[in-house]
């Protein structure tokens, strides 16, 4: 395991720009990526999202190519696929009721507190729902960045691609799901990647943040 700490991850991370196809993610390092989204924060504990981790080549390839053909997409070895809910529904509230149940027993508190969740969320436009789902789906998004990094494990981010057409690739709006974010897992080409020898560009401190006293 690294010994390194979590700025000296951070700063060693970037948005990979070119994988090694010839490297794939240990699966042990994958499955702890894994169980940091899972154990990610969501509003309300709903995590109103689903995870699909790709590793068919002929699915990525597709994916690719309604991504306009970035390459870490293909040449990692790891597609993680974040899917929010389309909306939010009374069954899918009450199944998240139903695990507190089983995992804190049968309070009063619970039935009332996602009772009021669902007065006040179902009723809602669906895109408004969804938009708040996609949210929770970028809380996780972050937390496995930085756990990719702290394996040691490249990841690149990606809004750029056509959510429609992944939608279809991978079967989502039967499933309820509409894709969010797409985030590619490997490691990166050292001979072919132009951002990796460049400096890391951040704003300062003092640009970003305002102390309130």
């Amino acid at each position: 395991m690294t010994s390194k700490t979590l700025l000296e991850q951070l700063n060693w991370r970037y948005a990979t720009k070119k994988m090694d196809p010839a490297k794939s993610v240990p699966q042990e390092k994958v499955d702890t990526i894994i169980e940091a989204i899972r154990l990610s924060p969501t509003s309300s504990g709903t995590q109103p999202f689903e995870l699909l981790v790709v590793t068919n080549p002929e699915l990525r390839n597709d994916i690719c190519k309604a991504a306009s053909d970035q390459s870490p997409i293909t040449d990692g070895s790891h597609l993680l696929v974040f899917a929010a809910w389309d909306n939010y529904t009374e069954a899918r509230i009450d199944e998240v009721a139903k695990l507190n149940v089983e995992k804190r027993g049968d309070l009063p508190l619970i039935g009332q507190y996602y009772g009021n969740l669902k007065a006040s969320y179902v009723p809602r436009d669906p895109e408004v729902n969804y938009a708040h789902a996609a949210r929770q789906a970028y809380i996780a998004l972050g937390i496995a960045m930085v756990a990719a990094a702290e394996q040691e494990v490249d990841s690149t981010p990606m809004e750029g691609f056509d959510p429609s057409k992944v939608d279809e690739i991978l079967g989502l709006k039967e499933l309820g799901l509409r894709s969010v974010v797409l985030l590619p897992l490997g490691y990166r080409d050292p001979t072919g990647d132009w951002l990796l020898n460049m400096p890391k560009v951040r704003k300062s401190r003092e640009t970003m943040v305002t102390q309130v006293d």
